[in-house]
């Protein structure tokens, strides 16, 4: 049987904070994953979503204070790699619901919900993210899409399925 695998592109340094500092929630303003569950490649878009190189992250800095970040300090440097335009690692997407379930009002969530959800978003429940050493160059797209088989099987070789 060979396994089903789907790819979110991401813009830095949200696809490095997925893979890296503990974002284990991604928003989006629909349900982009139907009823899929499974594995997902994260890549990172060749654009940024703001900053900089070299240059804090405002939203990240804010998430670091907040607790999101686990890896906070450890960002500075590394997201602004040139892991830009390739598939950074992989998660399990393990659910996906509406912000009104757990969102109370603007950044009042309900205890022991992720720090990363936002309200008026669908949330992309993540889970067991593992950083690739060697990223994959492939090329982003809209959505929750499907590898063509070669880079299919480059992802499957990097997390030894």
């Amino acid at each position: 049987m060979t396994a089903t695998i789907r790819v979110l592109t991401v813009r830095q340094p949200w696809a490095w904070a997925i893979v890296r500092g503990g974002k284990d929630v991604e928003n989006r303003s629909q349900n982009i994953a139907g009823a899929y569950r499974g594995l997902v490649a994260i890549h990172a878009a060749l654009a940024s979503d703001e900053g900089l190189p070299g240059v804090p992250s405002p939203a990240l800095l804010e998430a670091a204070q907040r607790g999101a970040l686990e890896t906070a300090g450890a960002w500075e440097a590394s997201y602004w790699t040139d892991d830009r335009g390739a598939i950074v690692g992989v998660v399990d997407l393990v659910d996906v619901h509406r912000a009104e379930l757990h969102a109370t009002a603007a950044r009042d969530l309900v205890a022991g919900w992720s720090p990363w959800a936002e309200r008026n978003a669908w949330h992309l429940v993540l889970a067991n993210p593992r950083p690739f050493a060697d990223p994959v160059p492939a090329r982003g797209r809209l959505g929750l899409w499907r590898p063509d088989e070669a880079l299919r099987a480059a992802i499957l070789d990097q997390v030894g399925v």
